[in-house]
């Protein structure tokens, strides 16, 4: 299912770039210059790692905390799912992930706010059927509670 590959996508990336937001005098400044906060973007990296790892041993209380509740993804046949559709997806054992191999991870941290893009390799049992591909994604992270979550994610199959 593309919606575990565009989990994974907090594994990795080729960064979008965002626009500095000039500041005025009679505002403050709202500049959303990337970080270079070497340890936010260890961590996010290292989510996208832990994230494939806890989908191959179907560790659905990783996964479970690893997304927000609020994560939703636009698959490229249009259908949007949510957290509870990839939890129950996982639950039912219907598509699963049985290995993985993540590329580099382009990371940009602004503040409690991260974009991650990358690119995957991955094998899955679809319906009892074992499918490859190669996918590009871009996750959305926040920091919630001390600690990296992916709220949004896409991503599209390339071979």
């Amino acid at each position: 299912m593309r919606t575990i590959a565009m989990v994974l996508s907090v594994c990795a990336f080729a960064v979008q770039v965002w626009a500095d937001t000039p500041a005025t005098s009679s505002m403050p400044s709202t500049s959303l210059t990337s970080s270079t906060d070497a340890s936010a973007v260890a961590a996010i990296r290292q989510l996208g790692q832990d994230m494939g790892d806890a989908m191959v041993h179907v560790d659905f209380d990783t996964i479970d905390k690893m997304f927000g509740d609020d994560w939703i993804s636009v698959g490229t046949s249009g259908n949007v799912f949510t957290k509870q559709s990839l939890l129950n997806d996982i639950k039912i054992g219907k598509k699963r992930l049985t290995w993985f191999e993540l590329h580099p991870i382009d990371v940009q941290v602004f503040g409690d706010t991260a974009i991650a893009q990358g690119k995957v390799a991955e094998k899955r049992m679809i319906d009892g059927k074992e499918t490859y591909m190669e996918l590009v994604y871009a996750d959305i992270l926040r920091k919630r509670d001390g600690r990296w979550v992916v709220v949004q994610s896409m991503g599209t199959k390339i071979r």
